[in-house]
């Protein structure tokens, strides 16, 4: 199920209470980030989404905006998919991604619509990195090895296209672990765990979606337009654990993994409205994601 990927990066671009600018102190935290302007990263990215393997690379460089603060530019080349090298889309080599862990700058989206359809999933997935590391700064809670915050967002993120996919939907809290800060190495890991919400605020279509799937309440939604004219509906439970391996000397990321799982009852239908259906069919969504800089 390639159509579906990690959103839940767009979810904090209005964080109740977090405007630019409001970012705790950040003398003593270990996670800050240092820019240089010029700095160059590149990112070798490895992806499993259920049977599609992939790695891609994103070339980046640190640029000064006239307001004084720093983002990262990134290109992206090199895909290859299912062992296979690929030719981008046409005006994929002109796409920019912009990211940044400046807690007094809130991210923002990239134009996806010049992007090749492909590297959807992985430039998302990118910036979920990013994001929860930047959450992490944002909020200033966790310092110290061992320092644990649990952020109660729940807001709903979709994916949804309009046309063949029409409902695509999650709600997700966060759970930040400092894990350790280690001097020797110069590094300091963090653990987010992206969990289900106690109430999730997510669109059920169906009466039948209501029942839990795996143990909590169901915090993932999807309702897909099928070619032969029917309906595929699916709910469940979605989780994300990252961990971030980041520079204690300027607090770049160097190396990340995610852990994708989504629990979910799927049912093909008759009608939209997913109550002329076929019998439930468990199906579980495995995807694990895995950035490193290049030294």
């Amino acid at each position: 199920m390639k159509e579906k990927m990690a959103l839940f990066a767009f979810i904090l671009l209005g964080l109740p209470g977090m405007a630019a600018g409001q970012a705790p102190a950040q003398a003593q935290n270990p996670l800050q980030r240092q820019y240089r302007e010029g700095e160059t990263l590149v990112y070798q990215m490895t992806g499993v989404n259920e049977s599609w393997h992939y790695t891609v690379k994103a070339e980046g460089v640190v640029k000064k905006e006239a307001s004084g603060t720093f983002v990262e530019e990134y290109a992206w080349k090199d895909l290859v998919s299912d062992g296979q090298p690929a030719v981008l889309a046409p005006g994929t080599e002109s796409f920019r991604q912009r990211l940044t862990l400046d807690p007094n700058v809130n991210p923002s989206g990239p134009d996806l619509s010049k992007a090749d359809p492909r590297l959807i999933g992985p430039t998302l997935d990118f910036m979920t990195f990013y994001v929860d590391l930047w959450l992490a700064l944002k909020t200033g809670q966790v310092t110290k090895p061992g320092d644990h915050f649990y952020f109660p967002m729940g807001t709903p993120s979709s994916w949804a296209d309009g046309s063949r996919v029409l409902v695509g939907v999650s709600s997700v809290d966060f759970d930040f672990t400092l894990q350790s800060v280690d001097k020797a190495s110069g590094t300091a890991v963090l653990v987010v765990k992206h969990v289900p919400p106690e109430t999730p605020h997510i669109p059920l279509p169906a009466a039948w979606m209501q029942a839990p799937v795996a143990g909590t309440a169901n915090n993932w939604v999807e309702l897909m337009k099928q070619p032969d004219g029917k309906f595929l509906g699916g709910v469940g439970q979605e989780t994300f654990t990252v961990e971030l391996k980041v520079s204690l000397a300027d607090g770049k990321i160097l190396s990340g993994t995610m852990d994708n799982v989504v629990k979910t009852v799927m049912r093909t239908c008759d009608d939209q409205a997913l109550t002329q259906c076929g019998a439930p069919q468990p199906h579980e969504i495995v995807r694990k994601i895995e950035i490193a800089l290049e030294r």
